[in-house]
Formats: structure tokens, sequence, C-alpha cells
């Protein structure tokens, strides 16, 4: 069984891997960098330095520090709004705009589904799915695991596609932690999937309720093709296929699929580094899963890896290996 500090480590690390080449074209970063990439390279388009890990693994961390504040979600999701405050360089736009919503009514855990809604029920991008991995690194199991994956994903994602992707991919890291080969750990994910109710989690948890009343019908209407579609775009990952490395949530979830089968931590990586376009993120979700593989990091990457951004609770000149274990150990206490 993987340790988490290990799986949170490499998502960091895979993703500092990938701030040099995000946006990029696979043509681009051939020319830049050559034909592999085995360290830090500067080039960043928001200005990441040679090392540190983006928003993917920053938001992986204030889910962490705000589960240390034991105020459930409305901590997590204060913990986001501290970190967006102090103005990172990279944050996505759902993701701004559902912290935003209830900024001046910090109780309230609906922001994702007014953004969704105000979206016209069409935001289905990566950013709840590049973080989730926290719900497996605080332990969440089984069925707790499921409906924490859905909650944490819906505080910014309420689109079913996005959620249902996330409940997969977590229940993935647990199977693969637990030892079931590839193909077989993804089969019983898909299980998990299909037999959650995410809605009754959202209801339950608040993040779809009174004032969001139109996004519960949206998700009730739309759940069972999302499910469907993680469904196909996790089978045709598991033969080999990356569609694209776009910010689009399934897109992303595919190649991390196609990705993360191979054989060891750099022949899972660093395709999706040389891939481009979104592979800060799509690198990050390939790094929780080969770390619930329990592939080891390369030692190389550890004494540089930090988080290019600075909030409450993390400065960006910290080293990872210095500071994540506290962080981890106050989350998980």
């Amino acid at each position: 069984m993987p340790e988490p500090l290990d799986v949170l480590l490499s998502l960091c690390a895979a993703d500092a891997l990938g701030a040099a080449t995000e946006f990029k074209s696979p043509d681009v970063i051939h020319a830049r960098y050559g034909a592999a990439f085995r360290a830090y390279q500067p080039g960043s388009v928001f200005g990441f330095a040679p090392g540190e890990a983006t928003d993917d693994s920053q938001m992986v961390v204030a889910t962490l520090l705000g589960a240390a504040r034991r105020e459930g979600h409305a901590g997590v999701l204060a913990a986001f709004r501290e970190w967006l405050a102090a103005a990172p360089p990279d944050v996505g736009g759902l993701t701004r705009q559902a912290l935003r919503l209830t900024f001046t009514q910090p109780e309230r855990l609906d922001g994702g589904a007014l953004a969704w809604e105000r979206g016209g029920f069409d935001g289905a991008g990566n950013g709840g799915l590049m973080r989730v991995a926290a719900a497996w690194l605080l332990g969440h199991r089984g069925a707790a695991l499921a409906r924490e994956a859905a909650v944490l994903t819906a505080l910014t994602h309420a689109d079913p596609r996005c959620v249902y992707a996330s409940v997969f991919l977590t229940a993935f890291m647990a199977a693969l932690a637990a030892g079931q080969p590839y193909a077989a750990a993804a089969q019983a994910a898909l299980a998990v999937m299909d037999s959650l109710d995410a809605r009754d989690a959202l209801v339950d948890a608040g993040v779809l309720g009174l004032h969001t009343q139109d996004a519960h019908r949206a998700f009730r209407g739309r759940e069972r093709e999302a499910r469907a579609q993680v469904r196909a775009r996790v089978r045709s990952g598991l033969d080999g296929t990356v569609t694209s490395q776009s910010g689009y949530v399934l897109d992303t979830l595919e190649a991390a699929v196609a990705h993360a089968r191979r054989e060891d931590w750099w022949a899972c990586v660093e395709p999706a580094v040389l891939g481009g376009d979104d592979s800060d993120t799509v690198a990050c979700v390939v790094g929780a899963l080969v770390g619930a593989r329990g592939l080891s990091t390369p030692p190389e990457l550890l004494p540089d890896l930090r988080l290019g951004h600075s909030w409450p609770g993390w400065e960006r000149g910290w080293t990872a290996t210095e500071h994540l274990p506290t962080v981890l150990a106050h989350a998980v206490a």
C-alpha cells in the first residue's frame, strides 16, 4: 500500500514537470526541449520557475489545509478563497467564478452549482478532477470516498461529467493502491461510479439546494449520460487512446488513464508532459495514479520541488519534501 505522502509528492512532481509545456504544441515542445523530458525546465507561460508546481497541486494542498480546520466543506472553501485572494498566477475560470459567487456568504456550498447555471450548464472543465486526489489522501475509503469525491468536485465544478469523472478517479486510485491490476482496478472503479447516487450526496452536503433548483434538475437529467461518457473514455484510455490533452474533463481523464498504464514513473508521466496543451493537469492526474500504483517519484526530482505560490498556510519558497509532511499530517489527524 503506497503512503499518501508518496502519492502527494508524485502528483506535485508531475505537475511541476508539466508547467513548462502547458499550452504548447508537441512540435514546439520538441523544438525547444528535445524528444525527452526528464528534468524541470523553464518556459512556463505563467512564470512558474523550474520545479514549481501549478494551481493543480496548489489546490490539492489547499484542500488539505481546509480539511485541517475541522470545519467540513465550508473550511475547504475558506481555504480555496484564501488561495484565490492571494492572486495565484493561474486560476481556472469556473473555479474563480464559483468561489466568488458565494464570497459574502461563506456558509453556502452551492457556488459551483450557481456557476454551472450561469454558464448555461455547459462548463465541464478539469478543475475538480485535478485536485480530487485529496479525497483519497485524506483517508476516505469505500462509499465515503466516492461521496467525498463528488462533493469536493462540485464545490466548483457541478457538471455531472466532472463529478462522476472524479468519483471514478478516486475509486481507481483506491483499487490501484490495494494492488489490483490496472484494467481490473479501472473496472472496479467504474462499478463504484455506477453505484453512487451523486445527486443525493450533493443534496445532503448542501451543494444542490433551495437556491440551485435549476442545477438540480439539469444534473438529474444528465447524470445517466455523464456516467456513460465516463465509461466510454475510461475504456478508450485503457486501449491507449488520447483524444486530446485539452482542459475538458473527459479529455483529461482519458489521457491520464492512457498514460498511467505504462511500466514505470517516467514512462507514464513523460508522454503527458510532451503532449502539451493542458499538460500540467494531465501530468498531475497521471502522477496521482502512478503514485497510487506505488511507482516511486524519481529521487532527483524531489530536492527542488516546490509550489509556485504563497497563500495562508504555504510559502512559495518552501520545499515540498520538508513541508508537505506536516500539511498532510495536520489534515488527517
